[in-house]
């Protein structure tokens, strides 16, 4: 479970730098520039992300069962998968209702994804990753509030509702690739197996 902690605070740690230590980011931009800022950030966050995995997968082995998910669970937990889905892909498509009315798709995507899991996992190690995702989520939009009344950044402009259409349909085809195949593939079970 410590490899699961360090891997944690590694991967949302560079993650909330923006949030917690904008200076440190800036004083990174000014010696790296932009471009070279971006790199570096992009790598640490690769290597967090598998390193993560890694020790979420030893976790699991070592880990203790905290509550028992009712059988039901998993229905809600795919029903939410499919939200999560669509606002992961509004997120990466020009603003239709979906991004402008929700501000930060990403953000709500990851917060969707952290509480559907919670609600399907009772293990310490899955409890311990995803009340850190939901509070990161929590934290993380806060921050963007702020941000947003200070004038530090702008909500994306609504463009058109095709991007709506778009990101439903786009959100489909992501959760069915997973419910399919992708979830048994990384993470070794099927979500179907326990629904």
């Amino acid at each position: 479970m410590a490899l699961l902690v360090v891997g944690i605070i590694l991967f949302l740690g560079i993650h909330l730098i923006r949030t917690f230590a904008p200076g440190f980011r800036q004083s990174m931009i000014s010696r790296l520039g932009k471009s070279g800022w971006m790199a570096a950030y992009s790598v640490a966050s690769i290597v967090a992300l598998v390193f993560l995995a890694y020790a979420f997968s030893v976790a699991r082995t070592q880990t203790t069962v905290l509550y028992s998910p009712p059988g039901w669970a998993s229905h809600i937990t795919i029903a939410l998968m499919l939200l999560a889905s669509i606002c992961l892909t509004a997120s990466l498509l020009p603003a239709g209702h979906i991004a402008a009315k929700t501000k930060h798709p990403m953000v709500l995507s990851v917060k969707i994804w952290a509480l559907a899991h919670l609600i399907a996992n009772g293990d310490s190690a899955s409890v311990l990753l995803f009340v850190s995702f939901l509070a990161w989520g929590v934290i993380l939009r806060i921050s963007l509030k702020r941000r947003a009344r200070a004038g530090e950044i702008n909500t994306r402009p609504f463009v058109s509702a095709k991007y709506d259409l778009y990101a439903v349909v786009l959100g489909f085809v992501l959760w069915g690739l997973i419910i399919w195949k992708l979830h048994e593939w990384i993470i070794g079970v099927s979500p179907l197996a326990m629904a």
